[in-house]
């Protein structure tokens, strides 16, 4: 009998896609294809751009069998694939026979597709980054909606029915949030923490995922409506390159939130510096005990408010964060520092408007006058803005709109 039951689960669960008619919702002819959750009519379709919901009748469709790492092309779970651009030259791409491969109008490969993903790059120097994300599990639901509502000054009750681009994933804990929230989301990262990210989203179809260089995004430029950056681009060679190209993706009157590492004092940047020539040349297996030490220390009274101001690590409540997060500091090859005016005047030169920056998460009146001064590694700089809808306008600041637009 039980054996009997995993079978007819199996078959459920491996059911082909259906077909949605939609004459009823002022459509004419048959929509693309659609899923059905258990015997639920209501379906949220995806046709190109907008995502509607509709009611209909429903009836077999077919499917397209992926050969090895490939994907179900006609599968409205693979929206991603259908907005994908080559690159260099911004012309759409089409999927491979066998679904293992995005190639461009004469042929040329530009992306593989590994375990369902679209691969436009590898890991190269953030390495360090693959191994992070897809060795620690850092997500806590409550905490990370906190975290994201702070460093992008959005509000999540808003962003449902939104065009979201989350540049840097890691291991995709706020794609999850902006997907919860309602939000269509494209989340990409230069490293495999892709497949971390995506295995934490597996339920949430309103979220795909690319591996990409940020300087070189598959995407077509101005198509969302809310792209943000969380403590990524400062890890690249040219922090200022990446933040240009990311800006490029915001649409008029959409929002731009960056999170960056703060400059500190110039004793503290000579410490750490001398210090990471050193730990960015150990191997993960030599490094990684001393992040376990930081780790305990940041779990030590005194110690994880006092000796942490000299030498980074983690004071965070959980250990296992604790560990990814020193880790995060000591292992990439770059990690460049920055000030809040220097971000900023970034924001203006791309053609951004209502400027602001955002205040640190964490509260209180020692934090705060640390962080004012200074004097707190591992802190941020926090910049939010609005991309203007008349070029011509003059650049202006102010409180920033818990909203994306």
């Amino acid at each position: 009998m039980a054996r009997t039951w995993k079978l007819d689960r199996w078959k459920w669960r491996n059911r082909p896609p259906r077909t949605v008619s939609t004459a009823e919702n002022g459509f004419s002819k048959q929509s693309d294809v659609a899923r059905l959750n258990g015997t639920r009519e209501d379906l949220r379709l995806v046709r190109g751009q907008d995502s509607v919901s509709i009611r209909g009748e429903v009836r077999a469709g077919d499917r397209s069998v992926p050969g090895e790492g490939g994907l179900v092309v006609n599968n409205p779970e693979n929206w991603l694939i259908r907005e994908l651009r080559d690159p260099v030259t911004q012309e759409p791409l089409q999927v491979s026979s066998d679904g293992t491969q995005l190639c461009n109008a004469r042929g040329g490969v530009v992306a593989r597709m590994i375990a369902g993903i679209p691969r436009f790059v590898s890991d190269e120097h953030l390495e360090s980054f693959g191994l992070q994300w897809t060795t620690f599990d850092v997500a806590h639901d409550d905490e990370d909606r906190q975290t994201f509502a702070a460093k992008t000054g959005v509000a999540l009750e808003l962003l449902s029915g939104k065009r979201i681009l989350d540049a840097g994933c890691g291991g995709g804990r706020y794609a999850k949030v902006c997907a919860e929230a309602g939000g269509l989301v494209t989340a990409a990262d230069h490293s495999r923490a892709v497949e971390k990210a995506r295995d934490l989203c597996r339920e949430l179809n309103s979220v795909q995922f690319v591996q990409a260089d940020l300087k070189h995004l598959p995407l077509q430029p101005g198509g969302y409506d809310l792209v943000f950056s969380i403590g990524v681009m400062h890890h690249d060679v040219n922090t200022r390159q990446v933040f240009d190209a990311v800006a490029a993706m915001v649409r008029p009157g959409g929002r731009y939130s960056v999170w960056l590492y703060r400059r500190n004092q110039w004793w503290q940047e000579l410490i750490n510096s001398s210090l990471r020539a050193i730990t960015t040349r150990l191997p993960a297996k030599c490094l990684l005990p001393f992040c376990h030490l930081g780790a305990i220390l940041g779990g030590t009274p005194i110690i994880n408010r006092t000796l942490n101001k000299i030498i980074s690590f983690s004071a965070h409540p959980c250990y296992q964060n604790r560990v990814c997060d020193t880790y995060d500091w000591w292992a990439p090859k770059y990690q460049h520092h920055h000030t809040a005016a220097e971000l900023k005047s970034w924001f203006r030169e791309a053609g951004f408007e209502r400027i602001e920056e955002l205040p640190p998460e964490k509260s209180g009146s020692v934090y705060q006058r640390l962080w004012k001064w200074n004097l707190l590694p591992g802190s941020g700089v926090n910049v939010t803005g609005i991309r203007r809808t008349d070029p011509v306008s003059a650049a202006g600041s102010g409180n920033p709109k818990k909203s994306p637009s």
